[in-house]
Order: structure tokens, then sequence, then C-alpha cells
């Protein structure tokens, strides 16, 4: 079924907030894809990521999906650090119902930019990033937790905030994805993620963002999946026995990660068996214009 747009599902939302349900559970693991493209960070910045979309021929010059069949995973981190967020989500929302209409698919997940705003954690909105949000919500009596923060923060603590519109948009996205024998995952999945449950952990992450129960233990740790750099940042002979240990238990070929900025582009790890896809593409980092293609054991990287 093809999804509202952002602007329609958050204006019934405002209407009728207590009609809202409880979200059915999003799937953790899919069948493999004949091809898939995998776009790292974007932090903000609409202008490069509809440069990434053109140039690996998702869309076209106007930025609708001519990509057909494709499936695309977005490793999250649309947030922060750029003045463009609220396009920048309209944008992808709508590529994704594009997609499915044509029978192709846009996965965006979390990242750890999208469960920090959740969490209030604001360090790295924008004074662009705090205006952009004014015209999202409507503040009427302001309750202690948005008096609790400075007013021009306030329109951004309601859309974000557990059980808020922008919030439970992101409760429609993934942390953790499997697409055939590709992992995709922010940060990177550790054994102790295998042991407590990947659909699990999915699951309390979205009804966490839903503001139906409490955040997974450890999710806004450095161990967590949008959080751990085991994998991207240098990994040593232990990090790739880990990254072994995850992807046998798996049945995975391959772990896809974004977080860490990779200053020569995208890279491969640990004998091709993890691929970092933060390429720094936003404004905010200056990096290249990169996206990884994934055809069954192909990989290319897309400049």
């Amino acid at each position: 079924m093809i999804r509202l747009s952002v602007l329609l599902f958050i204006a019934l939302r405002l209407a009728t907030p207590s009609a809202a349900e409880i979200p059915a559970p999003i799937a953790t693991f899919y069948p493999s894809a004949e091809r898939i493209i995998a776009i790292g960070d974007l932090h903000g910045d609409l202008d490069r990521t509809r440069e990434v979309f053109q140039m690996a021929g998702i869309t076209d010059q106007s930025g609708h999906w001519v990509a057909g069949e494709l499936v695309v995973v977005q490793t999250g981190d649309q947030l922060d650090r750029g003045d463009q967020e609220q396009a920048l989500l309209e944008f992808l929302d709508r590529l994704q119902d594009e997609a499915l209409a044509v029978g192709g698919r846009l996965h965006l997940m979390n990242g750890n930019h999208e469960l920090m705003n959740a969490r209030l954690d604001l360090r790295y909105v924008t004074e662009g990033g705090f205006a952009d949000f004014e015209d999202a919500v409507t503040i009427s009596e302001p309750d202690s937790l948005l008096l609790a923060h400075e007013p021009n923060e306030r329109a951004r603590v309601a859309a974000f905030r557990p059980g808020g519109p922008y919030a439970l948009l992101l409760a429609e996205h993934n942390t953790v994805l499997m697409i055939g024998d590709n992992l995709f995952v922010h940060g990177g999945v550790l054994p102790s993620h295998l042991d407590y449950g990947l659909e699990k952990l999915n699951r309390e992450i979205q009804l966490w963002l839903a503001g139906e129960g409490p955040a997974p233990e450890g999710i806004h740790t450095s161990k967590s999946p949008t959080w751990t750099r085991i994998y991207s940042d240098e990994p040593d002979e232990n990090s790739c026995l880990t990254l072994e240990e995850v992807l046998t238990r798996l049945g995975a070929a391959r772990m896809i990660v974004g977080h860490t900025v990779q200053e020569d582009g995208i890279v491969s790890r640990c004998n091709n068996r993890v691929w970092c896809i933060d390429s720094g593409l936003a404004r905010y980092y200056e990096g290249p214009i990169n996206a990884l293609e994934i055809i069954g054991d192909e990989i290319r990287v897309l400049r």
C-alpha cells in the first residue's frame, strides 16, 4: 500500500492524535534483490542528496524515481548539521511512494542522529534546523517538557519527541536491515545485538519513537548499532574477527555501514566483509558524492 505523503501524514496525526494506533512491526529481513544501491549519511543537505540520487541513476533531473524495481538503502543520519531537513525528509518520503508504485523500494534507516533528536539531544542542530520546524507543529499551550527548552527549540522538540509527528515518521524506519545476504546498519551489529534479537531491537526502537514504550537499554551508548565505530574506524584484527562472527551467525556475506566519514570516499575493510559508505557527501563535510552498488557478489563504488 502506498504510504501517505509527509504533509498529509502529519496533518492527520495533528488533527486526530487520539486516533493514533500502535504501529505495525516493520520487517527486518527481506529476500535478496537483483540490484541494490546503498547511500550513506545525508545530514540535512537536500541539494547534495538530490545530486547523489541522480548520479546513481535513481532519480531524474526533476528528482523523481526512474529506477524501476531497484532497491535503495539509505543507512541513516538524514538529520542534523544542515538546514534542509524537513524538505529532505519530504523528498525521501515521496521517493518511497514512487518506488513502491513501480515495484522498487527505498529503505530509510535510523542513525544515531535520528535517535538523538528523539531523545532531545539537540547539540548538532543548526540555527536553521531549529527555524526549519517552526511551521511543522502548532503549540498552543507548552507543557513542562517544552517549557524546559528555549522558545526557538520548542517546535523541533514537539516534532521529534517520542510520539511527535516526525518521531512517528522515524518509527517507520528500521535500525537494522538485512536484504538477502547483505546486512545494513548505521554503526554496526555486534554479537550482543544478535543475542538480544535484531527484530526485537527494531520493534522496541519503533515503539519508543511512537511513544509506546521505553528505548531499548544501551541504545544511546557507544556500543549500540547506531553508534559503534568498531568496523568503520580503522578496524583491527579483533574487530574483523568480531565482524566475521556476526556475519557467520546471520549467514551474511557483508555488512554495510555509515556513521564514520571516510575521507577518500567509500572503502571496504576486513577483506571486503564490511563496506563503509559515509563519504561525507553533505556540504558540512564537503566529501565526494559516492554510492555503493551491489549486484550479487559484485560490488562497485559509484562516483
